[in-house]
Protein backbone atom coordinates (compact mmCIF):
# COMPACT_ATOMS: atom_id res chain seq x y z
CA UNK A 1 0.00 0.00 0.00
CA UNK A 2 2.83 2.23 0.77
CA UNK A 3 4.52 1.75 -2.61
CA UNK A 4 1.34 2.42 -4.27
CA UNK A 5 0.97 5.95 -2.74
CA UNK A 6 4.27 6.67 -3.28
CA UNK A 7 4.02 5.74 -7.07
CA UNK A 8 0.26 7.79 -6.75
CA UNK A 9 2.93 10.25 -5.45
CA UNK A 10 5.20 10.81 -8.52
CA UNK A 11 2.31 10.55 -10.84
CA UNK A 12 0.24 13.34 -9.38
CA UNK A 13 3.96 15.57 -9.44
CA UNK A 14 4.89 14.68 -12.71
CA UNK A 15 1.28 15.75 -14.00
CA UNK A 16 1.64 18.83 -11.91
CA UNK A 17 5.68 19.26 -13.42
CA UNK A 18 4.25 19.37 -16.91
CA UNK A 19 1.75 21.91 -16.85
CA UNK A 20 4.07 24.40 -14.65
CA UNK A 21 6.47 23.75 -17.85
CA UNK A 22 4.12 24.30 -19.87
CA UNK A 23 3.08 27.64 -17.75
CA UNK A 24 6.66 28.56 -17.95
CA UNK A 25 7.08 28.93 -21.61
CA UNK A 26 6.06 32.87 -20.75
CA UNK A 27 7.86 35.48 -18.70
CA UNK A 28 6.92 34.95 -15.37
CA UNK A 29 6.18 37.91 -13.69
CA UNK A 30 6.74 37.03 -10.78
CA UNK A 31 10.54 35.53 -11.21
CA UNK A 32 12.27 38.80 -12.59
CA UNK A 33 15.68 37.66 -10.97
CA UNK A 34 15.59 34.03 -12.41
CA UNK A 35 19.04 34.09 -13.52
CA UNK A 36 20.20 34.80 -10.38
CA UNK A 37 18.10 32.57 -8.88
CA UNK A 38 18.81 29.38 -10.97
CA UNK A 39 22.46 30.19 -10.08
CA UNK A 40 21.59 29.83 -6.04
CA UNK A 41 19.80 26.95 -6.44
CA UNK A 42 22.74 25.09 -8.38
CA UNK A 43 24.94 26.06 -5.15
CA UNK A 44 22.40 25.03 -2.94
CA UNK A 45 21.83 21.90 -4.84
CA UNK A 46 25.66 21.33 -4.54
CA UNK A 47 25.85 22.02 -0.72
CA UNK A 48 22.80 19.31 -0.51
CA UNK A 49 24.40 17.07 -3.00
CA UNK A 50 27.30 16.90 -0.93
CA UNK A 51 26.96 17.73 2.50
CA UNK A 52 23.59 17.87 4.00
CA UNK A 53 21.96 15.01 2.34
CA UNK A 54 25.31 12.30 3.09
CA UNK A 55 24.62 13.62 6.66
CA UNK A 56 21.36 13.18 6.52
CA UNK A 57 20.97 9.90 5.25
CA UNK A 58 23.60 9.01 7.67
CA UNK A 59 21.49 10.44 10.41
CA UNK A 60 18.68 8.20 9.14
CA UNK A 61 20.63 5.27 8.82
CA UNK A 62 21.94 5.33 12.58
CA UNK A 63 19.11 6.52 13.74
CA UNK A 64 15.81 4.41 15.57
CA UNK A 65 12.70 5.83 14.49
CA UNK A 66 10.89 6.02 17.48
CA UNK A 67 14.26 8.88 18.57
CA UNK A 68 14.26 10.23 15.44
CA UNK A 69 10.16 10.68 15.81
CA UNK A 70 11.25 11.67 18.97
CA UNK A 71 13.30 14.47 18.02
CA UNK A 72 11.30 15.84 15.09
CA UNK A 73 8.58 16.20 17.74
CA UNK A 74 10.61 17.71 20.23
CA UNK A 75 11.44 20.48 17.71
CA UNK A 76 7.89 20.66 16.42
CA UNK A 77 7.34 21.43 20.30
CA UNK A 78 9.24 24.08 19.94
CA UNK A 79 7.89 25.62 17.18
CA UNK A 80 4.61 25.76 18.73
CA UNK A 81 6.02 29.14 20.82
CA UNK A 82 6.40 30.55 17.17
CA UNK A 83 2.93 29.60 15.96
CA UNK A 84 1.32 30.54 18.92
CA UNK A 85 2.52 34.04 19.29
CA UNK A 86 1.80 34.27 14.86
CA UNK A 87 -1.71 32.89 16.08
CA UNK A 88 -2.70 35.85 18.36
CA UNK A 89 -0.48 38.54 15.81
CA UNK A 90 -3.33 37.14 13.20
CA UNK A 91 -6.07 38.00 15.68
CA UNK A 92 -6.74 34.05 15.63
CA UNK A 93 -7.45 33.80 19.29
CA UNK A 94 -9.40 30.37 19.54
CA UNK A 95 -6.17 28.98 17.46
CA UNK A 96 -3.86 30.66 19.69
CA UNK A 97 -5.25 29.01 22.86
CA UNK A 98 -5.72 25.41 21.07
CA UNK A 99 -2.03 25.67 20.16
CA UNK A 100 -0.95 27.07 23.30
CA UNK A 101 -2.57 24.15 24.61
CA UNK A 102 -0.38 21.75 22.36
CA UNK A 103 2.79 23.44 23.97
CA UNK A 104 1.91 22.85 27.39
CA UNK A 105 0.73 19.73 27.19
CA UNK A 106 3.67 18.17 25.27
CA UNK A 107 6.20 20.23 27.31
CA UNK A 108 4.62 18.57 30.57
CA UNK A 109 3.15 15.12 29.57
CA UNK A 110 5.21 14.80 26.75
CA UNK A 111 8.48 14.82 27.92
CA UNK A 112 10.25 18.22 26.84
CA UNK A 113 7.86 17.62 23.84
CA UNK A 114 9.43 14.05 22.92
CA UNK A 115 6.36 12.60 23.16
CA UNK A 116 3.78 14.14 21.06
CA UNK A 117 0.58 13.78 23.69
CA UNK A 118 -1.49 16.45 22.44
CA UNK A 119 -2.01 14.68 19.15
CA UNK A 120 -3.56 11.96 20.92
CA UNK A 121 -5.92 13.69 22.71
CA UNK A 122 -7.14 15.87 19.53
CA UNK A 123 -5.26 19.27 20.03
CA UNK A 124 -4.56 19.83 16.23
CA UNK A 125 -1.27 21.21 15.64
CA UNK A 126 -1.60 24.14 12.89
CA UNK A 127 0.97 26.17 10.63
CA UNK A 128 1.64 29.49 11.48
CA UNK A 129 4.53 31.65 11.13
CA UNK A 130 6.01 35.29 10.42
CA UNK A 131 5.41 35.57 6.52
CA UNK A 132 2.00 34.43 6.89
CA UNK A 133 1.42 37.27 9.97
CA UNK A 134 3.16 39.78 7.32
CA UNK A 135 0.55 38.50 4.70
CA UNK A 136 -2.13 38.68 7.16
CA UNK A 137 -1.53 42.37 7.39
CA UNK A 138 -1.33 43.13 3.46
CA UNK A 139 2.49 43.04 2.92
CA UNK A 140 3.00 42.01 -0.46
CA UNK A 141 4.90 38.44 -1.21
CA UNK A 142 7.60 39.95 -3.34
CA UNK A 143 9.47 38.59 -6.29
CA UNK A 144 10.59 34.75 -6.10
CA UNK A 145 14.01 34.93 -4.30
CA UNK A 146 16.05 31.90 -3.68
CA UNK A 147 18.60 32.31 -0.50
CA UNK A 148 21.67 30.45 -0.25
CA UNK A 149 21.12 27.58 2.29
CA UNK A 150 17.69 28.21 2.91
CA UNK A 151 16.22 27.64 -0.65
CA UNK A 152 13.09 28.89 -1.98
CA UNK A 153 11.85 32.50 -0.51
CA UNK A 154 10.87 36.28 -1.17
CA UNK A 155 11.52 39.60 0.12
CA UNK A 156 8.37 39.30 2.80
CA UNK A 157 9.72 35.41 3.46
CA UNK A 158 13.33 37.08 4.43
CA UNK A 159 11.49 39.03 6.48
CA UNK A 160 9.61 36.19 7.97
CA UNK A 161 12.80 34.26 8.91
CA UNK A 162 13.96 37.20 10.85
CA UNK A 163 10.83 37.18 12.58
CA UNK A 164 10.55 33.36 13.41
CA UNK A 165 14.75 33.18 14.42
CA UNK A 166 13.39 36.13 16.70
CA UNK A 167 10.56 33.60 18.45
CA UNK A 168 12.52 31.31 18.33
CA UNK A 169 13.77 30.21 22.31
CA UNK A 170 16.79 28.11 20.99
CA UNK A 171 17.77 31.84 19.46
CA UNK A 172 18.20 32.79 23.64
CA UNK A 173 19.13 29.19 25.08
CA UNK A 174 22.75 30.17 26.01
CA UNK A 175 22.18 33.44 27.29
CA UNK A 176 24.71 34.45 30.16
CA UNK A 177 26.85 31.68 28.79
CA UNK A 178 30.13 32.47 27.60
CA UNK A 179 30.42 33.21 24.14
CA UNK A 180 31.71 29.61 23.07
CA UNK A 181 29.69 27.15 25.32
CA UNK A 182 26.14 29.70 23.94
CA UNK A 183 27.79 29.47 20.30
CA UNK A 184 28.14 25.59 20.73
CA UNK A 185 24.76 24.98 21.99
CA UNK A 186 22.78 27.22 19.95
CA UNK A 187 24.75 26.00 17.19
CA UNK A 188 24.14 22.12 17.89
CA UNK A 189 20.30 22.53 18.31
CA UNK A 190 20.14 24.44 15.45
CA UNK A 191 21.93 21.65 13.15
CA UNK A 192 20.31 18.82 14.68
CA UNK A 193 17.26 20.29 13.77
CA UNK A 194 18.40 20.83 10.44
CA UNK A 195 19.62 17.36 9.93
CA UNK A 196 16.30 15.93 11.08
CA UNK A 197 14.12 18.07 8.98
CA UNK A 198 16.18 17.06 5.70
CA UNK A 199 16.36 13.80 7.06
CA UNK A 200 12.70 13.39 6.97
CA UNK A 201 12.55 14.97 4.00
CA UNK A 202 14.11 12.88 1.82
CA UNK A 203 11.71 10.44 0.11
CA UNK A 204 9.54 13.16 -0.65
CA UNK A 205 12.53 15.62 -2.47
CA UNK A 206 13.20 12.74 -4.24
CA UNK A 207 9.51 11.39 -5.55
CA UNK A 208 9.75 15.33 -6.70
CA UNK A 209 13.20 15.39 -8.36
CA UNK A 210 12.44 12.57 -10.67
CA UNK A 211 9.17 13.49 -11.78
CA UNK A 212 9.74 17.56 -12.43
CA UNK A 213 10.19 17.88 -15.82
CA UNK A 214 11.96 21.45 -14.81
CA UNK A 215 13.13 20.93 -11.13
CA UNK A 216 13.28 24.93 -10.55
CA UNK A 217 10.21 25.31 -11.89
CA UNK A 218 8.63 22.96 -10.08
CA UNK A 219 9.60 23.92 -6.55
CA UNK A 220 9.39 27.67 -7.06
CA UNK A 221 5.48 26.85 -8.54
CA UNK A 222 4.97 25.04 -5.54
CA UNK A 223 6.80 27.10 -2.62
CA UNK A 224 4.81 30.27 -3.89
CA UNK A 225 1.34 28.37 -4.09
CA UNK A 226 1.94 26.80 -1.06
CA UNK A 227 2.77 30.25 0.80
CA UNK A 228 -0.16 31.79 -1.09
CA UNK A 229 -2.52 28.91 0.31
CA UNK A 230 -1.18 29.19 3.79
CA UNK A 231 -1.74 33.28 3.86
CA UNK A 232 -5.37 32.83 3.04
CA UNK A 233 -6.05 29.63 4.93
CA UNK A 234 -7.29 28.21 1.58
CA UNK A 235 -9.25 30.17 0.79
CA UNK A 236 -7.56 31.68 -2.39
CA UNK A 237 -9.14 34.88 -3.53
CA UNK A 238 -11.33 34.95 -6.94
CA UNK A 239 -8.32 37.44 -8.77
CA UNK A 240 -5.94 34.83 -8.07
CA UNK A 241 -7.71 31.24 -8.17
CA UNK A 242 -7.36 31.09 -11.70
CA UNK A 243 -3.74 32.04 -11.87
CA UNK A 244 -2.44 28.50 -10.18
CA UNK A 245 -3.47 25.56 -10.10
CA UNK A 246 -3.27 24.10 -5.96
CA UNK A 247 -3.49 20.74 -4.95
CA UNK A 248 -2.27 19.11 -1.77
CA UNK A 249 -0.87 15.42 -2.26
CA UNK A 250 -0.32 14.56 1.75
CA UNK A 251 -4.08 15.29 2.29
CA UNK A 252 -5.10 13.00 -0.80
CA UNK A 253 -2.98 9.80 0.01
CA UNK A 254 -1.64 9.99 3.41
CA UNK A 255 0.13 12.59 5.76
CA UNK A 256 3.13 10.58 6.64
CA UNK A 257 6.11 12.52 3.97
CA UNK A 258 6.54 16.25 4.12
CA UNK A 259 5.10 17.99 1.27
CA UNK A 260 7.68 18.76 -1.34
CA UNK A 261 7.67 22.60 -1.48
CA UNK A 262 11.70 22.81 -0.86
CA UNK A 263 14.35 21.01 -1.99
CA UNK A 264 16.36 20.74 1.18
Amino acid sequence: MQKFKILMKGAILGLASLAAGCASALKDERDPWEGFNRNMQSFNDNLDDYVMKPVAQGYQWITPHFVDRGITNFFSNIGDIGVTINDLLQMKMAQGGQDGARFLVNTTAGLAGFIDVASMIHLQKHNEDFDQTLGYWGTPTGPYLVLPFFGPSSPRGVGGLMGDAAMNPISYVSLGLSTGISTAISGGLFATNAVDFRADNLTSEKIATEAALDRYEFFKNAYLQQREYLVHDGKIPQDKAHEEYHFNIDEELDKELTPPVSPY
